[in-house]
């Protein structure tokens, strides 16, 4: 919201303040102002001057010599260059000594051997914003309008000898929003009084009644409270006078015609919407306040064919539609200088409404801004009243009497009890009764005492986002000064804060994967359809979850699994030339069966992760290698060691967009003990990795919950072995597709307590084993914990091993 402080200065006196004091109290009481700006840009010299003749300069098509009194009792010869100047002109003219933006300094000059004794200046030459004139003056000189005093200051004209509060406002200050808001808060800051503005002229001025040539009714309740109108006849729809242009264009509005100026003039100073219709537009003299019917189509005043939906609130005559309730008017009522009888309407919409429609339709007004913040309910008459006066003086129309209303609830006055103790309990302070209640007075907020100790506040309709006596309590704290409240030490039970056990499990894995060399990565929660269809993940029959409005279709529908974005972002990596990538991210998937949601979809905790270039830096002293399968095994199981848990299984799997030979399936036994898979790990599958341009990839994709479950952080330990241990190695030949999990499984089953270890140490394949087969090396490590193992009975052991793994496996001693 911009705020002249010129215009501010009719509602309340603010003498003795400049407006960058006055920006500093209005920030400090919690209304921040980001920038002051001076209107002025740095003009001195220049004032209103009368064309008196035009010649064509003599040595020159496109120069004209031009006379000029500028009230200095002689006249001035001036050479311009502007196409649209004439004689019987008003001009701004810059005379000798004169400067403009930029210290532009106006001296005398011969152009083309004709002397120039000043300047005639354009909008843009004296630092106006050409886009908020009209239209026809944002073209060459600006013309004045024909009563402008000659001689007199081109500032004082223009009003451009002003500066501009810009208010950064919060969504619950919509009070300010207007200049009677701003002045509200102003006059309670600096502790004057408010002069309202006055509507002479707003009573009838014709024997014509409104009510009886305009019927209003309202068919939704729920989204319009109430609804006013009043028929204005014999308007003469011209340019708007210089004072309420300048004002306009003070605020950021550019002006138009009288009508539409003094409409949005009046929702400046209120905060109140207002909307001209032309009356001889409307058919069936009656404004129906309904919602659109399927198929219904408007043109607004963009020239934009607006689709409609039944959730939008429309304004319709008995034909047609003519508005957009609160966010902008149809073309088919629009004003034009034709107009001579306009129906204005005032009305209170309903903000969510209001938004709705305004955001599906990309339709953003200053009207719908204000509306959907919720306006002044007890506004709407008062600016209905001051606009109509407006258009009397200022476009000779003539009221009908009274006004066609409807209403659908009244509004109810909110009264607040505010007690002193609760006042200086909240604050720390020790402010008395009188001190509050002062305060009271200067936000223009009635009251009741209702004892020695507490008071009743009547909160007026202007302050919506006052509903409780702690939002009382944030008004005295803002205009007693926040630098004034003492501060205090915090009392009162404190608890300690704390990880929950799924955060604290959380962190935890994230903090060992960055251990590893894999970084985090955070990406978009929605994704493409195909990519949910392309690398299902773990929830392949999972539906897809679109957006009503999503922002493209690369983003239009809920991902099903993380792996997808996640491999977005390698690919993104390796377009920069960052080819060796280790990336996880920890993040929620959405997953539903259901064709068209009646209920929420589960929302599952995920861990992916993905690499694939070298495993480490190129290096002197090591050969490069890429990463495959085992590395990302490996980081997974020092997360799942990490976490204390055992019993996690892999096992072979084909699941779609991996590559069938080279990914597991992760499984766990849950406390029911049953076998549970909870993730997928693997190369990705040789065609998507063609069809993204990547080089072998590995990924990973794990559900969290299970894991949380089964973490145990007991602390574990054993003894320091005491006595030797004995190893033994084998060399067993089996089947390629036999698992060597399950032989290291039934391996330590056979040997029992006194197998300390097992690990495999080599695997070989090759035509000496034969078709199908492979050697699987194993290294056991035999311990007892109390005493030294004899050779005879570790041999005894690791023979009944070796004969189990052959008769389960069949598998062959290798010689």
């Amino acid at each position: 919201m911009k705020v002249s402080y010129k215009w501010l200065s009719e509602y309340v006196d603010v003498s003795g303040y400049t407006a960058e004091e006055l920006a500093e109290k209005l920030t400090r009481s919690g209304v921040e102002v980001d920038v002051v700006e001076n209107r002025n840009q740095g003009v001195t010299g220049v004032v209103v001057g009368y064309v008196k003749t035009r010649e064509k300069h003599p040595d020159a098509d496109k120069l004209s010599v031009c006379t000029l009194d500028v009230g200095q009792g002689e006249d001035l010869q001036i050479v311009c260059g502007a196409k649209n100047v004439d004689a019987g002109q008003k001009v701004p003219v810059a005379v000798v000594g004169a400067v403009l933006p930029g210290d532009f300094k106006i001296k005398r000059a011969k152009l083309r051997g004709v002397e120039s004794q000043g300047m005639i200046c354009s909008a843009k030459e004296l630092g106006l914003n050409e886009k908020m004139l009209p239209k026809e003056q944002q073209e060459g000189i600006l013309v004045l309008p024909e009563y402008t005093e000659v001689g007199a200051s081109i500032l004082d004209v223009l009003a451009i000898d002003d500066k501009v509060l810009e208010l950064d406002l919060t969504p619950n200050r919509s009070d300010c929003l207007s200049m009677l808001g701003a002045a509200y808060e102003i006059a309670a800051i600096i502790g004057r009084e408010v002069k309202l503005p006055r509507s002479e002229g707003a009573a009838c001025s014709s024997h014509v009644k409104t009510a009886e040539k305009v019927a209003v009714t309202i068919g939704s309740d729920e989204l319009c409270s109430h609804y006013t109108a009043r028929l204005i006849e014999g308007v003469q729809v011209t340019t708007s006078p210089l004072w309420l242009q300048n004002r306009l264009m003070a605020a950021g509005v550019r002006p138009i015609n009288t009508i539409v100026d003094i409409t949005n003039y009046v929702m400046l100073e209120y905060g109140q919407p207002l909307h001209a219709f032309d009356a001889d537009k409307i058919a069936g003299d009656r404004i129906d306040v309904r919602l659109a019917q399927p198929g219904e189509k408007l043109v607004t005043l963009d020239d934009v064919e607006r689709e409609l939906e039944p959730h939008m609130l429309l304004i319709a005559d008995i034909e047609k539609p003519i508005a957009l309730a609160g966010v902008m008017g149809g073309a088919n009522s629009e004003v034009s200088s034709g107009t001579t009888r306009i129906l204005l309407e005032s009305a209170k919409f309903s903000g969510s409404s209001v938004r709705r429609t305004s955001r599906q339709l990309g339709l953003r007004s200053e009207a719908s801004l204000r509306f959907e913040k919720e306006v002044n309910p007890e506004a709407v008459i008062p600016a209905l009243n001051r606009a109509t006066a407006l258009i009397a003086q200022l476009a000779g129309g003539n009221a009908a009497e009274g006004i066609a209303e409807a209403r659908t609830t009244e509004h109810k006055p909110v009264s607040i009890e505010l007690p002193l103790s609760k006042v200086n309990g909240y604050l720390g302070t020790e402010l008395t009764l009188a001190q509050v209640t002062e305060i009271m007075g200067r936000l223009h907020f009635s009251y009741d005492e209702t004892s020695n100790e507490s008071i009743l506040v009547h909160v007026p309709s202007r302050r919506g986002d006052i509903t409780r006596d702690v939002d009382l309590i944030e008004e005295v704290a803002r205009l007693y000064g926040y630098d004034n409240i003492p501060t205090t030490l915090m009392s009162g039970v404190t608890t300690p804060g704390s990880l929950t056990r799924e955060q604290q499990i959380r962190r935890t894995m994230r903090n060992i994967l960055t251990q590893s060399g894999v970084d985090e990565v955070i990406t978009y929660s929605l994704a493409h359809p195909d990519q949910n269809v392309q690398l299902p993940g773990m929830y392949p029959a999972a539906k897809h979850i679109p957006l009503a409005m999503p922002m493209s279709e690369d983003r239009s529908t809920l991902r099903t699994s993380l792996l997808p974005n996640l491999l977005d972002t390698v690919v993104y990596n390796r377009n920069r030339n960052n080819d060796d990538l280790s990336l996880f991210e920890m993040g929620k998937v959405f997953v539903t069966d259901e064709s068209e949601l009646t209920s929420l979809p589960q929302e599952k905790l995920m861990l992916a992760v993905v690499m694939t270039g070298k495993r480490h830096a190129d290096h002197w002293m090591q050969k490069p290698a890429k990463v495959d399968f085992y590395d990302l095994k490996g980081v997974f199981e020092r997360v799942i060691s990490y976490l204390g848990i055992t019993g996690v299984q892999f096992e072979a799997a084909q699941p779609e967009g991996f590559h069938p030979g080279r990914t597991a399936a992760i499984s766990v036994v849950d406390k029911e003990q049953t076998k549970r898979v909870i993730g997928r790990m693997g190369q990705l599958h040789p065609s998507l990795q063609n069809q993204k341009d990547l080089e072998d990839t590995y990924v990973l994709e794990v559900e969290v919950e299970p894991l949380i479950e089964m973490a145990d952080f007991t602390i574990a330990y054993s003894m320091l072995p005491r006595y030797p241990a004995m190893g033994r190695d084998m060399a067993l030949v089996v089947d390629q597709q036999v698992p060597v999990g399950l032989m290291e499984q039934q391996a330590r089953e056979t040997a029992g307590e006194l197998l300390e270890s097992i690990r495999v140490f080599d695997i070989y394949t090759g035509e000496r084993l034969g078709e199908g087969k492979k050697s699987v090396a194993l290294a056991l490590v035999y311990r007892h914990p109390e005493r030294t193992l004899q050779d005879e009975e570790v041999t005894a052991v690791h023979g009944k091993v070796v004969e189990v793994l052959q008769e389960t496996f069949g598998a062959e001693l290798r010689k």
